[in-house]
C-alpha cells in the first residue's frame, strides 16, 4: 500500500447569510460546496477540503498551510467595489462578504505558492483580486454578446471557445476550439496584470485565463468544468475534458509540491 501523502486541494465556500424564516438552520450563517465540485475533484485523485469563511484573519490564512493547492469555486457575483466601480443596478452589487473572504485566501495562496484554480466566479474573484475588472452584466454592456447564461436550459446553455496554442489550457485540452457550458452573466473585461487571456468566446468574452511560471500556477477557467457530464447529447467528450482540467490541476500541484 502506498504511503504517499494524497494531494488536498482547499475549496472556496459559498456563503448563505442568517435566514430567520428557515426552518432549516433558522437564523444561522451556511457555509457550503455544490457537490458535483468535490466529487470532481475526488475523482482526479486529490482529497477535497472546504475551506470555512473564518472571521479571524490569521487563522483563515493558516488554512493554506494545510492544503496543497486551492480551488476557487463558482457562485454569487463579484462586488463592483473590488475593482473600484459601483454597481450600475442593485442586482449586480455581489457579495462583499464572499469577496473578503476569497480575496483572504487568495492572498495567503499566493504568498505560499499554491497553485489556482477558479472556476466561473472563481476565475472573476481571481482576475479582479489582481487587478483587472469585470462586466457587471454582460447583456447591458456589451451589445451583440451571446446568450452566456439562461435560467432555463441553464448547464445546457453553452457555446464554443478557441484557446491559445501557447497555453497551459491547451497542453491539457488542445488548441483551437472547445465546446463548454456558460452559465455566467458577468465576465472579465479587463485582464489583471500578471494574467493572459488564452480562451475566448465568438463574441470576444474572455473565457480563460492563466499565469504559469516558475513562481505561481494561476488558472481560471469562466465554464463549469465539473458539470461536463458523459450525458451531454450535444457533447459526448465533454466528461473527458471536464476531467482533463481537474486531472492536470492535481498533476501541477503534485509537481510543484514535490
Amino acid at each position: 500500500m502506498s504511503t504517499a501523502r494524497p494531494v488536498v486541494l482547499g475549496l472556496s465556500c459559498g456563503i448563505l447569510p442568517p435566514n430567520p424564516t428557515s426552518p432549516l438552520f433558522k437564523g444561522k450563517p451556511l457555509h457550503y460546496c455544490e457537490g458535483s465540485l468535490g466529487a470532481a475533484v475526488a475523482r482526479a485523485g486529490a482529497l477535497p477540503i472546504l475551506l470555512p469563511a473564518l472571521a479571524e484573519p490569521a487563522q483563515l490564512a493558516a488554512l493554506l498551510d494545510l492544503v496543497d493547492g486551492l480551488v476557487l469555486s463558482g457562485g454569487t457575483d463579484v462586488s463592483p467595489q473590488v475593482y473600484g466601480e459601483v454597481a450600475l443596478e442593485p442586482a449586480w452589487a455581489g457579495d462583499p462578504e464572499r469577496d473578503a473572504y476569497e480575496r483572504a485566501l487568495i492572498a495567503a495562496a499566493l504568498a505560499r505558492r499554491r497553485p489556482i484554480l477558479g472556476v466561473c466566479r472563481g476565475a472573476q474573484i481571481l482576475n479582479a483580486s489582481l487587478g483587472g475588472a469585470l462586466y457587471q452584466d454582460i447583456r447591458a454592456q456589451l451589445p451583440g454578446a451571446l446568450t452566456h447564461r439562461d435560467w432555463d436550459r441553464y448547464e445546457r446553455n453553452g457555446h464554443r471557445v478557441t484557446i491559445a496554442a501557447d497555453s497551459w489550457l491547451a497542453a491539457t485540452l488542445g488548441a483551437g476550439e472547445h465546446a463548454v457550458n456558460s452559465v455566467h452573466h458577468q465576465a472579465i473585461r479587463r485582464v489583471a496584470p500578471g494574467l493572459r487571456c488564452v480562451a475566448v468566446a465568438p463574441d470576444s468574452v474572455v473565457e480563460a485565463v492563466e499565469r504559469v511560471d516558475a513562481e505561481q500556477f494561476l488558472v481560471g477557467v469562466q465554464w463549469h468544468p465539473e458539470w461536463q457530464t458523459a450525458d451531454d447529447p450535444d457533447d459526448p467528450n465533454a466528461a473527458s475534458r471536464g476531467h482533463a482540467i481537474f486531472a492536470a490541476f492535481v498533476a501541477a500541484v503534485v509537481a510543484r509540491r514535490s
